[in-house]
């Protein structure tokens, strides 16, 4: 579209709105109710005088014309994009309560700062400058989150440590990424796909190109999914977004992305292989900061080992409310030496591994000792199960070797009054000679403990063996 033509539109009420940086959406819908969602205040409704049904009606017919397209009720839906907006309006005759609009604000400049980052805990220093690195390593990366958590933003941010001699090429189907108006003295070709060039038909000629850095603004289709294997499998570097609930689930969630009935494990090998590295991106409302807080949650290494096994490894995660970081795997540390990149720096004080098992076992050191003897019992009933044969020589090894020893150890160690229970709660036969002779050395024993213990049979067998 015409960029000097959008910007005559009429927005009238919207025009605070869309003037304010904070905010990036603002949704109308449900007869006037208008919803922007705040970088600050995250989601929430405002009141904007004049914004009726009628004048967004108005500005629908403004955008049709100016796209030489209708909007009515044969045509309900209308999109309409430029460098820094997109607009998305859906007609009464479908919205039955109402016409509605989305406008989404793209901005062609880069809003993350190092320094304000991490002062508002988005990310440590270490995690960051070892992002950095792993940027000019030629790492390739994806960033998962959900909608709204700022993907988009993350990449451009990591785009904009590239080296300035390395050609981008953005393929998009929405424009979002805007690389060649805020870096416009940069070799880059910003690519749309569209009912007449899908992403295979772009990716070719993308190809062509010979591109450094390939930049899918999202993937969210098995297409896209294609793109992305065709082009880290080809030798070029890709960033690219994708819906995810954490880092290390990237690679399920771009197999169910397929909808086809590739082999699992070629098709993870090929992901674990090329894609070295996922990060995910949380956003919320916060208590603690007293408004809605985004920050780098996760961030996850892909590899596969010398036996050809597809691996990932926590490299950095929030671990309640805390930010943890281990070393990554030699794996990537030789990966990033090949391409001359050097973190020792960064990582040397780092520990091996992420230490959340200290801290599981911090949170039960006010736990009592029962559950500690029961967990001790769980372990023990870990033993695979044995046939009755085996059993009975368990027997008969206790009673031949220990006929003696028992019974006064019961009166010395309290950790032998499971003797008891051995023998008393088996349900041994009558005719089994074995069970008849431990008979006296249970007569005994039940003097000295006047309540017995009850236990799972194999369980004490399992404890006396020990």
């Amino acid at each position: 579209m015409n960029e000097n033509i959008f910007d005559k539109l009429d927005f009238g009420p919207f025009r605070s709105l869309l003037d304010n940086d904070d905010i990036t959406d603002i949704s109308y819908d449900n007869g006037g109710q208008i919803w922007i969602r705040s970088l600050t205040q995250g989601s929430l409704r405002v009141e904007v005088e004049g914004a009726t049904p009628e004048f967004v009606e108005k500005l629908a017919f403004q955008c049709s014309n100016v796209m030489g397209t209708t909007f009515n009720n044969a045509k309900p839906f209308l999109d309409a994009e430029s460098a820094e907006l997109r607009m998305n309006f859906v007609h009464q005759s479908i919205a039955t309560n109402g016409i509605a609009l989305v406008i989404r604000k793209t901005p062609a400049k880069i809003r993350l700062e190092k320094e304000k980052l991490i002062q508002e805990d988005y990310f440590t220093p270490a995690i960051h400058d070892f992002l950095i690195k792993c940027v000019e390593g030629h790492c390739n990366i994806m960033v998962a989150g959900e909608t709204g958590s700022g993907k988009t933003e993350f990449v451009k941010y990591l785009a904009s440590h590239t080296k300035t001699n390395e050609k981008i090429i953005t393929i998009e189907d929405t424009l979002e990424l805007h690389l060649d108006k805020i870096f416009p003295q940069r070799d880059i070709v910003a690519m749309k796909t569209n009912n007449v060039a899908s992403y295979s038909d772009v990716l070719v000629t993308c190809m062509r190109q010979n591109p450094k850095w390939i930049l899918l603004s999202e993937v969210r289709s098995a297409e896209a999914v294609s793109a992305v294997r065709n082009s880290i499998s080809s030798g070029h570097n890709i960033l690219s977004t994708i819906h995810a609930d954490k880092a290390s689930a990237i690679p399920y969630r771009l197999y169910s992305l397929m909808e086809t009935d590739l082999d699992v494990h070629q098709f993870l090998s090929t992901i674990y292989r090329y894609i070295q590295l996922g990060v995910h991106i949380k956003a919320f409302y916060s208590k603690e900061y007293g408004k809605f807080h985004r920050e780098l949650d996760e961030v996850c290494e892909f590899y596969v080992d010398d036996e050809n096994v597809p691996k990932s490894r926590i490299i950095y995660q929030k671990i309640f409310g805390k930010p943890m970081m281990c070393k990554p795997s030699d794996h990537l540390i030789e990966y990033l030496e090949n391409q001359n990149i050097q973190v020792q720096d960064i990582i040397r004080d780092l520990p091996l591994e992420l230490p959340i098992h200290e801290m599981g076992s911090e949170n039960h050191e006010s736990s009592n000792e029962a559950p500690v003897e029961e967990k001790s019992s769980e372990k023990s009933t870990e033993v695979p199960t044995q046939s009755s044969p085996a059993i009975t020589e368990v027997k008969s090894e206790v009673a031949v070797e220990k006929p003696v020893n028992t019974v006064p150890s019961v009166q010395t160690t309290p950790a032998v009054q499971a003797t008891p229970t051995v023998v008393a709660s088996v349900p041994a036969p009558a005719t089994n000679p074995v069970s008849v002779s431990v008979q006296p050395a249970v007569v005994s024993v039940q003097q000295t403990t006047p309540a017995p213990v009850t236990a799972n049979p194999l369980s004490n067998l399992t404890k006396l063996e020990g």
